[in-house]
């Protein structure tokens, strides 16, 4: 019991971090060396009548600003951090590229109270450790001066308290320095918003990466695989169909290429070879023909111009018809589609259904749900999908500010 209770004593002391916090304490000590010597310096300036007080002062001022300025720079912050990394065992963020006026603060109350910190320790050390060597020496018969006269026992004993007390006190003090090194070091409230906003915008990022590989090489797999299935029934009876449906995957896997190959593109460094296929509403005659390959019989509606509807908006419009119509061949048995498009004012509605069978519930759906309704969300346009009020049809409806050229 005894010794369980002496080991819990001396584990701060047994612990390689408590070590590790000492040199870092010291670390401070030594920064503060050279301007306990200014001090020094000037104190014997301000004591000498030969040299002016007024000389004295300016040259004191000009002192302390020179001297404060390592304790605001961005490479101090960033040294103090790899320190207290390495040495007191805190994880801490990169520091981030600028710095406000915040956490120039906060680096420079760190970087004082660690000089004022490693000064205590290297004092207490200075002064402690000599004496412990010559308390526990006295039980070894060596007799220093004025100590000669007491117990050697208790003096050897006095020793060892002094220097488990400096053990404890380094212990402590790297304890402390761990706990407050997060608050002064870490990442200020506007570097937290920046963070947060750099994370949204790479999860925005993935989901736009989803969307693409969703809508574009998922309608390329689904059309293929129909294409290739069709071709296989027919191949003995009607090769003429078989040829056209093997040209017609040739196409849509050439296509699905180039989508492939876009997406790939945005997720290297934008470069004057990369090559971005801008799919647009002026691809929608292309984009039902490649439907209807797969036995879809496609009923489409223009009113209006489309030429008024923006590269951006017909871009994403044209995403919105391809997963639609995706989702048809998917899930509603290739059933009949219509598919209406009007630009009214500065409005483009989409408007793309089919007949259900059965329970609604196995209408179209799935994730590409997700993806055309973030996609009219970021345009700022509504978007509904779902079974029309007496449930014999399938409607997906899109309604998206042309962005009119002026």
């Amino acid at each position: 019991m005894i010794l369980e209770v002496i080991s819990k004593l001396l584990s701060p002391l047994m612990r390689g971090s408590t070590y590790r916090r000492g040199i870092y304490l010291l670390l401070g000590g030594v920064i503060l060396l050279p301007y306990t010597q200014l001090g020094a310096v000037f104190m014997q300036l301000l004591e000498d009548p030969q040299v002016p007080r007024a000389v004295t002062l300016v040259l004191l001022a000009v002192t302390i600003v020179i001297a404060c300025v390592p304790a605001v720079l961005r490479g101090t912050r960033a040294l103090e951090i790899a320190a207290v990394r390495g040495l007191l065992d805190v994880d801490l963020p990169d520091p981030a590229p600028t710095v406000d006026r915040e956490t120039r603060l906060r680096t420079a109350l760190w970087f004082a109270l660690h000089m004022v910190a490693g000064g205590v320790v290297a004092l207490g050390l200075l002064i402690a450790l000599p004496l412990a060597f010559i308390f526990i020496t006295q039980l070894a018969g060596i007799r220093y001066g004025p100590f000669s006269d007491y117990d050697p026992v208790l003096m050897t004993l006095v020793g060892v308290v002094m220097l488990v007390a400096v053990g404890y006190a380094v212990a402590g003090l790297g304890s402390l320095a761990a706990l407050m090194a997060p608050v002064l070091l870490g990442p200020s409230t506007s570097e937290r918003i920046a963070a947060l906003e750099t994370k949204a915008d790479q999860l925005a990022e993935r989901n736009r990466l989803a969307r693409e590989l969703h809508d574009s090489v998922g309608h390329a797999l689904t059309v293929t695989t129909l294409q290739a299935a069709a071709a296989q029934r027919v191949l003995d009876n009607d090769p003429e169909f078989a040829r056209k449906a093997l040209s017609a995957i040739e196409e849509t896997g050439r296509a699905a290429m180039e989508d492939l190959d876009h997406v790939l593109g945005l997720l290297r460094e934008p470069g004057p070879f990369s090559r971005v296929p801008q799919r647009t509403l002026a691809d929608l005659t292309r984009l039902v023909a490649d439907a209807q390959t797969t036995g879809l019989v496609v009923e489409t509606s223009v009113d209006g111009s489309l030429d008024r509807v923006s590269p951006a908006v017909s871009r994403e419009a044209y995403r919105i018809v391809q997963e639609s119509l995706t989702n048809v061949v998917r899930h509603a048995n290739a059933a009949p589609v219509s598919l209406r498009l009007s630009v009214d004012g500065r409005t483009l509605t989409i408007e793309i259904s089919n007949p259900l069978e059965g329970d609604t519930e196995k209408g179209p759906g799935g994730s590409g749900l997700n993806g055309m309704r973030d996609r009219v969300a970021l345009l700022g346009g509504r978007f509904s999908a779902g079974p029309i009020p007496d449930g014999s049809a399938w409607r997906v409806e899109a309604q998206l500010p042309t962005g009119e050229r002026s």
